[in-house]
């Protein structure tokens, strides 16, 4: 109810723009242009933890970006996921290869979950809202793309706030599965040929995408709990070199993923 209260006073009320303050926009023009106006990077962040997917971010984690993203997640200014969702939808782009448009692959967007006492306390989803609308901005500009929320918390983790690398990885480690009922729809996506694009909203440490990737690999392996290629139940065996089941080879090696923003360090040190 919080949720639908603050989506409707956000299409009527008069508000200020949620990268600068200013009066009667939900987003200015030169807050909108430092959101999405730069071409989507990989980023790194240092240390890298391992099993970390490579990633790539629409904007740095400071000025309008930071505060819109803040806006958006913490003071529920709803009307804020269409462009931030459009910054996204760069970013998911970029991880997929850089192919967009009518003919490119189907894409899948994995959001990373959040917990379910933070979703109580903000009233809604941020990561999956921002997701959809990424998704639809896909399909705008004709690239099949659909949200597939298969991921879950299996047990309940810290808040990650207070931790550094090291505590967030050790507090997030098999904190993560693949929910049951979406191993299947996972895997069909997988052999129609769709690239599976693990998303989230901010990425500091990179612990969040790392276990993410870790818990889709283990389902794809039968929950071995290592990291591995992307290979799910009644994926054909692919021949050395080849191709099977109408899969390249190699296109679910690793998985992908795309942030919306990530700290300027894992910008600065990007190594190409």
């Amino acid at each position: 109810m919080r949720g639908w209260w603050r989506e409707i006073a956000g299409l009527v009320l008069p508000g200020s723009c949620g990268g600068c303050g200013r009066p009667r926009t939900a987003l200015c023009p030169p807050c909108a242009v430092e959101l999405t106006g730069g071409a989507p990077r990989r980023v790194r962040p240092a240390p890298e933890p391992p099993g970390l997917p490579a990633v790539f971010a629409a904007a740095a984690y400071e000025g309008a970006t930071r505060a819109v993203l803040l806006a958006h997640k913490e003071r529920g200014a709803l009307p804020l996921a269409g462009p931030l969702g459009v910054a996204l939808a760069g970013a998911v782009t970029a991880a997929a290869g850089g192919r967009g448009g009518p003919g490119a692959g189907a894409l899948l967007l994995v959001p990373v979950p959040s917990s379910r006492r933070s979703v109580r306390a903000r009233g809604h989803d941020p990561t999956r809202r921002i997701a959809l609308a990424a998704a639809g901005r896909l399909r705008r500009t004709g690239r099949a793309a659909r949200v597939l929320p298969v991921l879950r918390q299996r047990r309940e983790v810290a808040d990650q706030s207070g931790l550094g690398a090291r505590g967030r990885r050790a507090n997030l480690a098999g904190a993560l599965e693949v929910a049951a009922s979406g191993v299947r729809p996972l895997g069909e996506a997988v052999r129609a040929g769709a690239r599976v694009v693990l998303v989230d909203d901010l990425m500091t440490t990179g612990a969040s995408l790392a276990e993410a990737a870790r818990a889709l690999a283990a389902a794809g392996h039968g929950h071995r709990s290592v990291h591995r290629p992307f290979m799910f139940p009644g994926l054909p065996d692919r021949p050395k070199g080849g191709v099977a089941g109408g899969v390249e080879e190699g296109q679910f090696e690793q998985a992908a993923a795309a942030v919306v923003a990530s700290s300027p360090s894992s910008f600065e040190i990007n190594r190409n």
